[in-house]
């Protein structure tokens, strides 16, 4: 079958390299793709939000598959264009990708459905923010509603903070409309978790966990980023967290989103925090993570081509998923000034030294090529550099071993991925 993936990020490559795998596929395209796709896929240089031109490129090459990767054309409809086209699209439609696309529409959700999060206020006024900022407790989180590529947090430690952090999500539109409304949220202390899951509408299958790095710098200081890093397993996600979550969080939000007329057909990410009361929902995603999913598609047995057939037939209850006795570490090689002002176009050296077969795998971000055939950077995330290991020191011992094989100027990176291995001991 042919296959064509939208998105053009590690996340993407990843998902090539798993639909490379699989005995049912002969030729996959991805749009638009970057450099180290382009080594499994072939690129058309199609934006992801071009839905038309995505549509009649899949009917021109009788694509029998498209998997939608990316949150903005999954929140603007792209799966539905796809259906509307007669064609078959792996995602959630956007009456269902509003679960990522409205964090306002996510916690009422939660709360109407009892399911665990933190306290909240939705606020579409920004003096009303700022008066209940007032007697609010601190420290406190604000979120843009909208979509702002994975920065519109802020932990606000002061009032002083809070009310800066209101004028910039709400009067400045720091994220653009994304901050039209807003979510007013306590401020929740504990270790995050990542579970992505497989959604056939009724039936959840959980993929294994894992756990990310948001912040820029190590020791997580500095601006909150779209991800520095990952590992997977996370060691703090027990049995008896993970059969609390089934039964409280999993399948009363897949019940709940059915309920609501808005049946999920997808990936479901979600963003646990693991407090003393227990684990609650910090966020949902309506797509694989990033750089979550480099950790934990490499460690998966299944064919990812059957997965996704089985979440959009609705017969996901007659799949055993399965993941390896092991572990993956991903470190992600950015731009120096990311995520804030960074330069491109710098060579990249050391690339060929990556074996998949030995367990290692550079994920590309953010790259192209230039005039010359040279792969370059294209972005803040430049590289995901993922090795696995038997167990977690292990796989980041060579996770970091590898980032030494690769070379560009202004490379930067954290060097603290997976520090919280040592103390799950």
């Amino acid at each position: 079958m042919k296959v064509l993936i939208v998105g053009g990020g590690g996340r993407e490559h990843a998902i090539a390299e798993a639909v490379a795998k699989s005995s049912k596929v002969n030729k996959i395209y991805c749009a638009p793709g970057n450099a180290g796709i382009a080594a499994i896929a072939e690129c058309v240089p199609i934006g992801v939000m071009e839905f038309d031109k995505l549509t009649d490129f899949a009917k021109k090459e009788a694509i029998d598959l498209t998997i939608v990767a990316p949150d903005d054309p999954l929140v603007a409809g792209a799966v539905d264009a796809f259906e509307a086209a007669g064609l078959k699209a792996f995602g959630p439609r956007k009456n269902a990708a509003i679960l990522e696309g409205s964090k306002a529409f996510s916690k009422d959700l939660m709360k109407k459905y009892n399911i665990p999060t933190a306290a909240y206020e939705n606020f579409s006024d920004a003096d009303a923010a700022l008066k209940y900022l007032e007697t609010a407790k601190m420290p406190i989180v604000l979120k843009a509603d909208g979509l702002a590529l994975g920065k519109g947090v802020l932990i606000c430690n002061t009032l002083e903070e809070a009310k800066d952090g209101v004028k910039q999500i709400m009067l400045d539109k720091a994220f653009g409309d994304a901050g039209n409304n807003l979510v007013i949220e306590e401020f929740m202390t504990g270790r995050e978790v990542s579970v992505l899951s497989f959604v056939d509408g009724t039936t959840i299958k959980t993929m294994t966990s894992a756990q990310d790095h948001k912040r820029a710098k190590d020791n997580d200081e500095g601006l909150n980023t779209g991800g520095m890093g990952t590992f997977s397993p996370s060691p703090f996600y027990t049995k008896e967290i993970d059969a609390f979550c089934q039964e409280k969080i999993f399948k009363p939000t897949v019940a709940a989103m059915k309920s609501e007329g808005r049946e999920f057909k997808g990936i479901i990410f979600f963003g646990l925090m693991l407090t003393e009361e227990g684990p609650k929902v910090l966020e949902y995603n309506a797509r694989f993570g990033d750089p979550e999913t480099q950790v934990v598609l490499p460690r998966m047995e299944n064919d990812i081509i059957e997965l996704f057939e089985a979440c959009i037939d609705g017969t996901l209850d007659k799949v055993d998923l399965k993941f390896k006795d092991n572990a993956a570490v991903c470190v992600v090689l950015a731009s120096d000034g990311y995520p804030l002002k960074y330069e491109k176009g710098k060579k990249i050296t050391g690339l060929e030294k990556f074996d998949t077969e030995d367990g290692y795998f550079c994920f590309h971000a953010g790259t192209k090529f230039d005039e010359n055939g040279d792969i370059v950077t294209n972005g803040g995330r430049v590289l995901g550099v993922t090795a696995i290991g038997d167990d977690l020191k292990t796989a980041r011992a060579n996770a970091y071993k590898a980032t030494e094989w690769v070379e560009f100027e202004n490379k930067y990176m954290r060097h603290d991925i997976g520090k919280a291995i040592d103390f799950a001991e």
